[in-house]
């Protein structure tokens, strides 16, 4: 049923941002900045776990528009549902935003707005989010294929480790839906493009990628 999977989509990627998005207002306001490269990579990655195993099994466990456009292109979902999925991650990383807009401040969701960092240019970061989205979506595609139930954890690490090359540099999203929440609630919409092209173009080319090495796995051998 198309309205299950699509709540599913909702909570389970309100479930990730509010666990990501409570992190960054958390370290921003009681720690160091240091602190946060550490703290924020592991709460985005293990709130991704989180929403996985909560809501993966009756969805799929997109959560995140870039994932949802390779799955579209691999025919493991039809665009149709997948236009419902990306309205669905929008609204859960808004409402999560909004949450913690609520129950903290504005500034706090604004400290997790994706921007590219000093010394980064914009084009260097579209590079960038579009490159690690094209390597996450790769591990995504390949794992959820022939990783069964070790898929989530391998994404989920993933996803940390993205974190960590990327934090300082791009404010690491490799998600539209992630940067839209942050962007939309805490009032900075100037970097937003980079976050909506990005990871949307690394999605395709990481589907590429994903395709053309399945085809080269499936070529019997001469």
């Amino acid at each position: 049923m198309n309205a299950q999977k699509y709540f599913a989509e909702l909570l389970g990627t309100f479930l990730f941002m509010m666990i990501g998005y409570a992190s960054v207002a958390n370290f921003s306001a009681t720690t160091p900045a240091m602190a946060g490269i550490l703290v924020v990579p592991f709460a985005f990655g293990l709130g991704l776990l989180a929403a996985i195993f909560a809501f993966g099994h009756i969805s799929g466990g997109h959560f995140n528009p870039a994932v949802t456009v390779a799955m579209v292109l691999d025919k493991r979902t039809t665009a149709i549902e997948g236009i419902g999925y990306i309205i669905a991650q929008v609204i859960g990383a808004i409402g999560a935003a909004a949450v913690v807009y609520v129950t903290v401040s504005q500034a706090a969701v604004k400290a997790g707005v994706t921007k590219p960092g000093p010394g980064i240019s914009d084009v260097s970061a579209l590079i960038l989010e579009t490159t690690f989205t094209a390597i996450f979506l790769v591990v995504i595609l390949t794992a959820s294929k022939r990783a069964g139930s070790l898929a989530g954890v391998a994404i989920a690490l993933t996803l940390v480790a993205i974190h960590f090359a990327l934090s300082t540099l791009t404010g690491s999203s490799v998600n539209p839906a992630r940067s839209i929440g942050s962007a939309v609630v805490g009032g900075d919409l100037n970097a937003i493009w980079i976050y909506l092209v990005g990871p949307t173009v690394g999605g395709i080319i990481g589907w590429g990628i994903f395709r053309a090495s399945e085809m080269g796995a499936e070529e019997p051998a001469a």
